[in-house]
């Protein structure tokens, strides 16, 4: 399932190792992470650092399903599985009350 992605991956700086930035860019797939203190700094496109800064806010969302509509986490053999783990979580979210209000 993994040999098929490309592209980009957003991670945390505990994901960093050369060897593991090697790899995926022999797969094709780019790591961008926030820098560690003794890791010299590199020339970003400006619309990964922007990407960069919004992974807050897809673990935002993705805890909020995990804890509210009681998804669990799970090592899915098949996409097909993954798919119905995250479309049942959104329809459980979708009939909570509306607690906040968006401003």
């Amino acid at each position: 399932m993994a040999q098929q992605l490309f592209g980009k991956l957003f991670a945390d700086k505990g994901y960093l190792s050369k060897a593991l930035c090697e790899v995926l860019f022999a797969d094709g797939i780019q790591l961008f992470t926030k820098l560690r203190k003794n890791m010299k700094n590199h020339i970003m496109k400006m619309e990964d650092k922007i990407l960069l800064r919004k992974r807050v806010i897809i673990e935002t969302i993705n805890d909020e399903l995990k804890n509210h509509c009681q998804m669990k986490y799970s090592r899915n053999r098949n996409v097909n599985n993954f798919m119905m783990n995250i479309l049942g979580g959104l329809t459980a979210y979708s009939f909570f009350p509306k607690n906040r209000q968006s401003t």
